[in-house]
């Protein structure tokens, strides 16, 4: 933190004698007025932004952005990243828990599955400046949140951490000068309760400001486990945050941040979904093995959501940190330091076979992690010539987990061929044990920038480049036993095998992009934009895939970095007296030695690793509008064709009706897809197919309409709003199967309420007002049994929710 300060103050000495008065508003007052715009009906105004770490108006950045105010977040439920997949149509966004949890853009980011540590997400998680490296640590509900904006495409020239496929930046609001206070009040169907609150005001003199918030947020869970009688999916979490604003200068700010969240919930559970013909014989598929069991699932229909599973569930996570954020204008320019520390503590217990039986009784990976960075950086203030960012970055993280598996009695009959002796005997994995510990240490540094060159008052280019370091450090050893200190089978080896690595991965990287932007008309802008981007090389750090020896394959250790291509056209436009805004992008995007998670042959695995896959590609159109024909109603309507398909993906893993069979060998043909005792093949051609997760269409829309009204002595409007989504079938697999495609679908939400003009707002809500039944993922049990577990989206909730502003 000392660095922000000493510097800042000493350039503050240097340039007291002769500042000039900023042609703009400070970076601190502009993100006031930024929230002000940003929750102003669609279709009207200009909202401001500072994407392109300046103040400007949304429709005149040369960026594919979208921007969510903090009322509108209130009045939608949008209250952490996963619902704002409803709000924002190329977002997507994937959570089995908390620490698996991938944010995507444009279907790129992070690949899908499960999460692995040793490499980089590819959209960049920035709150208040501070960049969170892992998207888990960003599953926090948002608390006193001003707007957010959501950058589509590379951004690595404007921000510190590389961001290959976007950025989500979330705004607090700053601490005020004047004071002020919020509150609001939720209760819904469900047990859902929730609570918000902040005060802000000066401190001793009029220099000094502080803004405490708070929230907390219970809900019963959705799924019903009929053994324990708890029910699951809950949600339980606390958050608190401080901000502390000096400005002892009309040229000088210092704010000083500290927050911690604490969740512990009974979640998260995937359960039966429906069960899929594998290659595996017809005796060693899951309805044979669970009628050999003597066991049934309580229902065969997820929709019922009802589930036996046997392990508690856990998701206990403390995570938190403090930053100091300066700012000095010196005029021309104003320089920025953003200091921060991070920690994200994260307890789990999971059940890994999804069933009540006891295949794996115990899974879960403790996990204690934390960051250190410093960005500084220099920006032109006001419209010159040149514009410019200069800046560089420093991080550096530490990750410790330590993972726990145990097989039970059931593992042999699930995992091993009961034509073997071990197959046969219960005995012969029931208490397998895998005792894993996992370190990884990551630093990156880099110096980035963009110049914007106004060629003319209409034309501008604006190139920019990015020097980028990265090293990673891996330590994994895992110790496996069997209970009886004899040595291990092969049976035993080949569910759980003894290891131990240290990766490691070290690369310089130069990339780029450049932007052309014309404004055509006064409220019509175009532009056209080319990055060259990088996404650093990782490590595995969830267990490497053994040979046939049941030796691990010590090349797999680590990925190359991708590559990226990125070629982008944008319309930006308004008219009708700006009463309608309409933009379009459409974008082309190629990355060779993209980053996959795939698994092998092995019967036992439960984690994927990482691999190069060849190459793939997205391309598609987007576009943003809105309408305000009056000032009473207004509507809006988003929505995106996204491409998203492999190029090339010669080796990758074989969807489960190819798998579980004998393995083919050389110039041997397959079985065809779900053969019984078929030939399985080593791997798969998945070159053409679509990538996973990804939506070819998706949408959001909706609209508002108010009538003045008064109620008692308070003088305001009653409003009735909509808002709906829907996303088009996708695959839930990184191969794509017949079983596990989520049909599209479409939710709505429904709100009416009263807002006064002294900051009342009172509003019921209905949520999936339809109650429709979908599915936010499916995914497969290990063993290739053929079954397929889901996890259903929330059912129709509907709640009223009471806000006041003083």
């Amino acid at each position: 933190m000392s660095i922000t300060l000493a510097l800042l103050l000493a350039a503050q000495v240097t340039a007291q004698a002769d500042a000039t008065p900023p042609d703009q508003a400070t970076p601190v007052d502009s993100q006031a007025e930024a929230g002000r715009l940003g929750t102003a009906q669609q279709g009207g105004g200009d909202i401001v932004v500072t994407a392109r770490r300046r103040v400007e108006t949304v429709q005149t950045v040369p960026i594919a952005i979208s921007v969510i105010g903090g009322q509108a977040l209130a009045e939608t439920g949008a209250y952490n990243v996963n619902r704002l997949t409803q709000l924002q149509p190329t977002l997507q966004f994937y959570s089995t828990n908390p620490r698996n949890s991938a944010a995507n853009i444009r279907g790129l980011g992070a690949p899908f599955g499960l999460t692995n540590d040793g490499i980089e997400q590819g959209v960049g998680i920035y709150v208040d400046q501070v960049y969170y490296s892992r998207i888990a640590s960003a599953t926090f509900d948002f608390t006193d949140t001003e707007r957010i904006e959501v950058l589509r495409g590379p951004q690595g020239t404007l921000y510190g951490k590389n961001t290959t496929a976007g950025a989500i930046n979330v705004y607090t609001r700053a601490p005020s000068f004047t004071p002020e206070a919020r509150i609001e009040l939720t209760t819904g169907n469900l047990e859902f309760v929730q609570a918000k609150a902040s005060v802000s005001g000066p401190l001793v003199s009029d220099k000094l400001a502080l803004r405490l918030s708070a929230s907390v947020t219970r809900r019963d869970g959705t799924i019903h486990n009929v053994v324990t009688g708890r029910n699951l999916n809950a949600q339980d979490n606390q958050s608190l945050r401080g901000q502390l604003l000096w400005k002892p200068t009309e040229t000088l700010d210092l704010t000083l941040s500290g927050d911690f969240n604490n969740q512990n919930p009974d979640c998260c559970v995937q359960y039966y979904a429906r069960v899929g013909a594998t290659q595996r014989p017809t005796n060693r598929q899951y309805a044979a093995l669970a009628a050999a069991q003597g066991y049934r699932v309580p229902s065969t229909d997820p929709f019922d959501r009802v589930t036996d599973v046997d392990t508690p569930l856990q998701a206990k996570q403390r995570l938190g940190g403090a930053s100091l954020v300066g700012n000095l204008d010196l005029g021309a320019a104003t320089i920025t330091s953003v200091s921060a520390w991070r920690f994200w503590d994260w307890d789990p217990s999971n059940d890994r076979d999804f069933i009540g039986l006891p295949v794996t009784t115990v899974s879960a990976n403790p996990s204690q992690q934390e960051q250190y960075s410093q960005e500084l950086r220099i920006a032109s203030n006001g419209k010159r010539r040149f514009d410019y960012v200069l800046g560089a970055f420093y991080f550096h993280q530490t990750i410790d987990t330590q993972g726990l598996q145990v097989q039970g009695r059931s593992a042999s009959a699930f995992l091993l061929n009961p034509t073997s002796a071990g197959g046969r005997n219960p005995a012969t994995l029931d208490g397998l044990t895998s005792r894993n510990t996992i370190g990884f240490k990551n630093t990156s540094a880099a110096l980035f920038g963009k110049l914007t060159w106004h060629v003319t008052d209409r034309l501008q280019i604006a190139p920019g480049l990015r020097l980028n370091y990265d090293k990673k450090d891996g330590d994994y050893v895992s110790v496996v036993t069997n209970g009886t200190g004899t040595p291990l089978t092969a049976d035993q080896r080949g569910v759980l095998a003894p290891q131990s690595y240290q990766p490691k991965f070290d690369n310089w990287n130069l990339s780029g992009d450049v932007t052309a932007a014309y404004e055509v008309a006064d409220d019509i802008h175009a532009y056209a934009t080319y990055a060259r981007s990088y996404k650093s090389g990782g490590i595995n750090l969830s267990g490497l895939p053994l040979d046939a020896a049941n030796t691990p394959i010590l090349s797999s250790a680590t990925v190359k970095p991708e590559k990226v291509n990125h070629y982008e056209l944008g319309l930006k436009t308004q008219f009708l007296d700006r009463r309608v805004t309409l933009n379009l992008a459409g974008f082309w995007t190629e990355i060779s030695d993209y980053q996959a998670t795939v698994t092998n042959g092995q019967l036992g695995v439960l984690r994927g690793y990482l691999a190069n896959a060849g190459k793939v590609r997205t391309r598609g159109i987007e576009f943003d509008s809105a309408f305000r024909p009056t000032s009473r109603f207004s509507v809006y309507a988003n929505g995106a064709y996204t491409d998203a398909k492999y190029v090339r993906f010669v080796d990758a893993p074989c969807p489960p009706e190819l798998s579980g069979g004998t393995t083919a060998a050389a110039g041997q043909a397959a079985s065809a897809p779900g053969t019984p005792g078929g030939i399985s093949p080593q791997n798969c051609d998945i070159s053409g197919q679509r990538l996973p997760g990804i939506s070819k269409w998706a949408f959001s829309y909706g609209a508002q309409y108010s009538l003045p009204a008064s109620v008692g002595d308070l003088q305001g409007s009653v409003y009735l709003g909509y808002d709906g989504s829907y996303r088009s079938t996708f695959s839930s697999n990184p191969s794509a199967s017949a079983y596990t495609n989520i049909n599209g679908y479409a939710l709505s939400n429904f709100r009416l309420g009263f807002k006064a003009d002294d900051g009342l707002n009172v509003f019921g809500w209905l949520r999936n007002a339809f109650d429709k039944k979908y599915f936010e993922l499916l995914a497969l049990q290990s063993g290739s049994t053929g079954l397929v577990v889901g996890q259903p989206g929330d059912p129709r909730t509907y709640g009223i929710t009471v806000s006041k502003s003083f």
